[in-house]
C-alpha cells in the first residue's frame, strides 16, 4: 500500500520532503464511451449514458426483488407481507423521486453549498453530474415514509423490503462511476492501479511519470453492492431476519457505513476539501487525524444501524 493510503493523518509537511511515489505497474484505463448510442433527429441529439442505464436498470431490478418478496408471505412471520405484489410499483414512483430530488439536494448541501447559494440556477442542472448517496438516502426514506402514512402502511417492514433491494443498485452505479471515469480513487503503486484519462486524474503531486489510481469505484460496487446484496439476500430469505422489523435497514445501514468508509482510504476526495496543508482532503481533523465527508456522514448510519439490529433482535 503507498504511503499516502496507510492512515487519514494530514501531511502538513511540504510535498517536497516526501519521496515521489513511483507507477512501476498500471493498467489502462478501457476504451469505454460513457455513452451508449446516441440519437440525432435535426439538430436535436438524445444520448443515453452508463449511468443513466445504471440507475433505470437498478430501480427496475429492486422492484422485482420487492415484488418477488411480497409473494412470499411466509419469510415474513405472523401477518404475512407487508404489501400486495402490485404496490412496490406505485412505491416505485415515489423512490425515484425521493432518490433523485434528494441526491442533488443531498449535493448541494453537504459538498458545495457555498458555490450552490452563489449560484441557485445550477442546482437544477442535474444532467451535469452532482448527486450525493446520503442525499439520495434520506430522499428515499422520506418518500416511503410518506407512502406508507399515505396507505397506512407498516413503515419498519416496507423500509426492509426496500433496504433488500437497494445494494443491487448501488453496484450498478458504482460500474457506471468507473465506466464514466468519475470519483476514482487516491495515487496508488499498486499492480491493480488504473490510468484515468483526463488531466485532473493526471495531477498527482509527488508522482513520477503517469499517474495511477485506485479503481475505488470497483472497490464500492464489489463490497457495497455485491457482497452487501448477497448477506442481505442469504438473510432474508435463509435466515429468517425479515420477521425482526427493521432488522434489514439495520443490516443495510450497518453494512454501507462500514464500506463506505473503508473505501474512504483509498477514494479521492472532493476537490473543495484539498488544499497544500490538507492533502488527503478531511472535511474533519485533529491532531493530525481527521474524517473524510464520507465517513463522517456514514457515521451515524452505522450507529443507527447497529441500534436498529440490537432492537429487532430483542424483539
Amino acid at each position: 500500500m503507498g504511503r499516502v493510503e496507510r492512515a487519514h493523518k494530514v501531511d502538513f509537511v511540504a510535498a517536497s520532503a516526501h519521496q515521489p511515489l513511483m507507477t512501476i505497474f498500471a493498467l489502462p484505463f478501457p476504451d469505454i464511451s460513457p455513452e451508449i448510442f446516441t440519437l440525432e433527429l435535426g439538430s436535436f441529439a438524445f444520448s443515453l449514458r452508463w449511468y443513466a442505464l445504471a440507475y433505470i436498470v437498478g430501480l427496475i431490478v429492486a422492484w422485482r426483488i420487492v415484488v418477488g418478496l411480497m409473494k412470499r408471505p411466509a419469510l415474513w412471520g405472523e401477518g404475512g407481507a407487508p404489501m400486495t405484489k402490485d404496490q412496490p410499483e406505485d412505491l416505485l414512483t415515489w423512490i425515484i423521486l425521493g432518490v433523485v430530488l434528494g441526491g442533488r439536494l443531498g449535493y448541494v448541501m453537504f459538498y458545495q453549498p457555498g458555490y450552490y447559494l452563489s449560484n441557485p440556477a445550477e442546482i437544477l442542472k442535474v444532467w451535469e453530474g452532482g448527486m450525493s448517496f446520503h442525499g439520495g438516502f434520506l430522499g428515499v426514506v422520506v418518500a416511503g415514509l410518506a407512502y406508507c402514512w399515505k396507505y397506512k402502511l407498516p413503515a419498519m417492514r416496507v423500509g426492509d423490503a426496500v433496504a433488500v433491494s437497494a445494494p443491487i443498485g448501488l453496484m450498478l452505479g458504482r460500474i457506471a462511476n468507473f465506466i464514466n471515469a468519475e470519483l476514482w480513487g487516491r495515487p496508488t503503486d499498486m499492480p491493480w492501479g488504473f490510468v484515468f484519462p483526463g488531466q485532473a486524474a493526471q495531477d498527482c503531486p509527488g508522482v513520477d511519470g503517469l499517474c495511477a489510481r485506485h479503481p475505488s469505484q470497483l472497490y464500492e460496487a464489489g463490497l457495497e453492492g455485491l457482497l452487501l446484496a448477497t448477506v442481505m439476500l442469504w438473510l432474508a430469505y435463509r435466515r429468517g431476519w425479515l420477521m425482526r422489523p427493521g432488522a434489514m435497514i439495520g443490516v443495510f445501514l450497518t453494512g454501507y457505513g462500514l464500506a463506505r468508509g473503508f473505501v474512504e482510504f483509498f477514494r479521492q476526495p472532493d476537490a473543495q476539501f484539498v488544499s497544500d496543508g490538507n492533502p488527503l482532503g478531511l472535511a474533519w481533523h485533529l491532531g493530525g487525524y481527521g474524517l473524510t465527508m464520507g465517513q463522517i456522514l456514514s457515521l451515524p448510519m452505522i450507529v443507527l444501524g447497529l441500534a436498529l439490529i440490537v432492537r429487532a433482535k430483542r424483539r
